[in-house]
C-alpha cells in the first residue's frame, strides 16, 4: 500500500528482536547521542552568565564570567563521579528515577521522573532554538524564520531516531565530532594568537562601586552577591545532559558498565574544556552577548574573521545545537518507557516500534517540543530560565539516594563513596535552591509548577491502572449472561454492503432488526419500495429524525431495547464500504465509526462494522456450503430469505 511504503521509505524496514544487540552503540556513537547535549551547551552557557551580569554591570560583567565558571566545571567533575558510581550500581538504567525510587521511596522517583522528563521536553526547545540562532548570527535575513527553521529541524530529528538508536548514532556522528574538532581549533587558535599579542587583549576597568560604565550602576553588597548568584544558576545550564549516560546505560554494548563509565568521562573531560576555554576567550576579549550575535559568533570573528573557517564554527555550533536534541530523543522515550512499565505513564509508551525504538515517546516529545518552540517564538533567552531547574533536582536526589544506597549495601569503599555523593548532594541541593530563588521572576516559577502538576498525572495514571486490574480481574463469571440476543442493523440503502451487513447478522441471532434512520422524509418512500421488492423476510423500521442526526435516534433505539428486556445483549451490526484507494476516503461519510464511539461507554452492546471492499471479485469467490442465500445477497441480488440452511 502507499501508505506503508512510504513509511517504510522514511524509517526502513522493521528490525526482529533479535536485532536488539545490534542496535546498541559504541563508545564513539554513543558520545554523539548521548553527551551532544552536554557538550553543546557551551554555545550558550557563557552568553547567559553575561547576559544576566552584563544587564547590570556592562562589560565589567567579563571579570566574573571565568571564575563562576571554573565554579561550575569543579560541580560538574563532582556531579560526573557521582554518575559513575550510579553506572556501575544500577546498570538497568533509569539514572536519577531509578535510585531515587529504589532508595528514598517513590514520591521521591516521581519527582526525580517529572524533573526529568521536564528537562528533556525544555532540552530540545532550548537546543534547537540555540542551534537556529547560529544560523541566524550569520544570516540576520533568517530571523523572521527562526520559529519555521526550529520545527523542521525538530521534524527531521524525530525521523531520524524513529529509523533506530544506531542509525541516529552514525547519523549524528559526523556533526558532532565536526564541532568538537571546530572547538579545539578555536580555542587552541584564540589562545596562540592572545599568547603572541596577535589579537589584543581587551582593558576591561576593574569593578568598582562609585562608579558607573555604560550606563549602568555597580551593585554592591547583598545585590552584587545576589546578581553572581543569579549569573551562576543561568551558567549551570552547561551541566544539563550530564546524566544522559546513566539514564540510558543500556544503550551501550557489551560491557555496557565499563563502556558507559569510559564515555561519561569523555564526556565531562570535553565540556570542561570547551566551556573554561570559551569563558576565557570571552574574558580577555571582552565578548558581550547580544540578541543578534551569540559569544561563540564573535570569538570566531576575532579567531578567524570572517572567512570560511568562521562559517565553518557556525554551521557546526548549529549541528550540535540542534543534535542536542537528539540527547532528550534518546533518554525521554526510555524513561518514558521504564514509568510506563511502572504503570506511570501510558502503556503504548514501552512498546517498541518497528526500528526497536520507542516511536511513540519519540512522536511525543517531538510535538511537545514543537509546541514549546512556537509558544516561545524560538527565542533561547526566554526559555533557557525554565531550564536547568529540573536537572539539579535530579542531581540532588540520585546523590541523595546513592548515599542511601552505600549505606544500605555496604560495598567495598562505601564509607568514601557514601561521603562523596552526600557532598554532591549537599552541593547541587544548594544550587537548586539558588536556581529557583534567583530564577523564579524570570520563569522558573512555570517549572515550580509544572513538576508537582506532572507528578499529579504520573500518580493519576498509576491510579488508573490499578483500578483498570480490580476491575477486568476474572473471578470465574463471565460479565455477559444475555437472556436474550437482538442483533440491529442500521439501513441507509439497499445495496450490497447492507446485504453483506444483515447475511452477518443472521449468524449471530434469529432476531435480527433493520432500522432506517429518516433524515430525509422525501427518500423513504424509495427506499421503501426498494425494501419490499427485495423481499427478504424482514420487516425495516422507520425511526424519525427531525435534527437530521444518525447516531441519537440508534442510540435512544438499542437504550429502549435494553430497557424492555433487562440483561438484553444487543450488537449493532453497520455496514462499512472500503473504497479502492485510500484518499477516496475523503469523499465517504464516517457513520459507522460516529456509532462505533457512540457506543463504546453503553454496557452490553457490541457493534461490529462489516466492511465490503469495493472492486473486490465476490461473485468469483470460492465459498463454502454453509449459508444458501450468502452468495447472492452479498453481491446485491434479490433472495427470498437469508437464513442458515437447516434452519426451519
Amino acid at each position: 500500500m502507499p501508505g506503508i511504503s512510504f513509511k517504510r521509505y522514511l524509517i526502513g524496514k522493521p528490525l526482529s528482536n533479535e536485532r536488539m544487540d545490534h542496535e546498541r552503540l559504541n563508545k564513539k556513537t554513543a558520545l554523539a547521542v548521548l553527551s551532544s547535549d552536554a557538550i553543546s551547551s557551551v554555545a550558550y552557557a557563557t552568553d547567559q552568565i553575561l547576559f544576566v551580569l552584563g544587564g547590570a554591570i556592562g562589560v565589567a560583567a567579563v571579570q566574573y564570567v571565568f571564575p563562576i565558571s571554573a565554579v561550575i566545571v569543579a560541580l560538574l567533575v563532582l556531579v560526573g563521579i557521582s554518575y559513575q558510581q550510579t553506572i556501575h550500581a544500577y546498570p538497568g538504567g533509569g539514572g536519577s528515577y531509578t535510585v531515587a525510587k529504589e532508595n528514598l521511596g517513590q514520591r521521591a522517583g516521581l519527582i526525580a521522573a517529572a524533573a526529568l522528563l521536564t528537562d528533556y521536553i525544555l532540552t530540545v526547545a532550548v537546543s534547537v532554538s540555540g542551534g537556529v540562532a547560529a544560523i541566524t548570527s550569520a544570516y540576520p535575513a533568517l530571523v523572521p524564520h527562526t520559529v519555521a527553521i526550529g520545527i523542521g529541524a525538530i521534524l527531521l530529528l524525530m525521523v531520524v531516531n524513529l529509523r533506530g538508536v544506531r542509525e541516529a548514532g552514525i547519523a549524528f556522528s559526523l556533526p558532532t565530532y565536526a564541532f568538537i574538532g571546530m572547538m579545539l581549533v578555536l580555542i587552541g587558535v584564540g589562545l596562540w594568537k592572545l599568547r603572541n599579542g596577535v589579537t589584543p587583549v581587551a582593558v576591561v576597568a576593574p569593578l568598582d562601586v562609585d562608579r558607573t560604565t555604560a550606563g549602568h550602576a555597580f551593585p554592591a553588597g547583598y545585590a552584587l552577591l545576589f546578581l553572581l548568584l543569579r549569573g551562576f544558576a543561568e551558567g549551570c545550564a552547561a551541566m544539563t545532559g550530564t546524566e544522559a549516560i546513566s539514564n540510558g546505560v543500556q544503550a551501550f554494548r557489551a560491557p555496557t558498565q565499563k563502556n558507559a563509565a569510559i564515555t561519561l568521562s569523555w564526556m565531562v573531560a570535553i565540556l570542561a574544556t570547551f566551556f573554561l576555554g570559551v569563558s576565557y576567550m570571552a574574558h580577555q576579549y571582552a565578548v558581550m552577548p547580544t540578541t543578534a550575535e551569540t559569544v561563540l559568533s564573535q570569538l570566531g570573528h576575532h579567531v578567524f574573521g570572517a572567512g570560511l573557517a568562521y562559517y565553518a564554527l557556525q554551521y557546526s555550533t548549529f549541528a550540535i545545537l540542534v543534535l542536542a536534541a537528539n540527547t532528550a530523543f534518546a533518554d525521554f522515550p526510555r524513561l518514558a518507557g521504564i514509568l510506563a512499565n511502572d504503570k506511570f505513564m501510558p502503556s503504548q509508551l514501552a512498546a517498541r516500534g518497528d526500528r526497536l525504538a520507542f516511536s511513540n515517546g519519540i512522536i511525543s516529545l517531538a510535538l511537545i517540543a514543537m509546541l514549546l518552540v512556537w509558544l516561545f517564538h524560538g527565542d533561547t533567552n526566554a526559555l533557557i530560565p525554565l531550564y536547568a531547574i529540573g536537572v539539579f533536582v535530579c542531581f540532588t536526589l540520585s546523590q541523595a539516594g546513592m548515599v542511601m544506597h552505600w549505606l544500605r549495601t555496604k560495598e567495598q569503599g562505601w564509607r568514601w563513596r557514601a561521603a562523596l555523593n552526600g557532598v554532591g548532594a549537599f552541593a547541587t541541593g544548594i544550587v537548586s535552591i539558588i536556581q529557583i530563588v534567583t530564577k523564579f521572576a524570570a520563569g522558573a516559577w512555570i517549572v515550580a509548577l509544572i513538576i508537582p502538576l506532572f507528578i499529579l498525572i504520573l500518580q493519576s495514571i498509576q491510579t488508573h491502572y490499578r483500578r483498570f486490574a480490580i476491575d477486568i480481574a476474572f473471578r470465574g463469571r463471565s460479565p455477559i449472561l444475555p437472556h436474550e440476543h437482538t442483533v440491529v442493523v442500521p439501513i441507509g440503502a439497499v445495496n450490497k454492503a447492507t446485504a453483506a451487513a444483515l447475511v452477518y447478522a443472521t449468524t449471530l441471532s434469529r432476531n435480527v432488526r433493520a432500522i432506517h434512520i429518516e433524515v430525509d422524509a422525501k427518500a423513504t418512500p424509495k427506499l421503501e419500495r426498494e425494501w419490499d421488492r427485495w423481499d427478504i423476510g424482514y420487516e425495516l423500521e422507520i425511526l424519525s429524525s427531525p435534527y437530521r442526526s444518525i447516531v441519537r435516534p440508534l442510540v435512544e433505539y438499542v437504550l429502549k431495547l435494553q430497557d424492555e428486556t433487562p440483561g438484553a445483549l444487543v450488537t449493532v451490526v453497520t455496514p462499512e464500504l472500503v473504497p479502492r484507494h485510500w484518499w477516496e476516503y475523503l469523499l465517504h461519510n464516517k457513520t459507522a465509526l460516529y456509532i462505533r464511539t457512540a457506543f463504546v461507554f453503553k454496557p452490553n452492546v457490541v457493534v461490529v462494522a462489516v466492511p465490503y471492499l469495493l472492486g473486490h471479485d465476490y461473485e468469483h469467490e470460492e465459498r463454502g456450503p454453509r449459508w444458501t442465500a450468502e452468495a447472492s445477497v452479498i453481491t446485491g441480488e434479490v433472495s427470498a430469505a437469508i437464513r442458515p440452511r437447516n434452519t426451519p
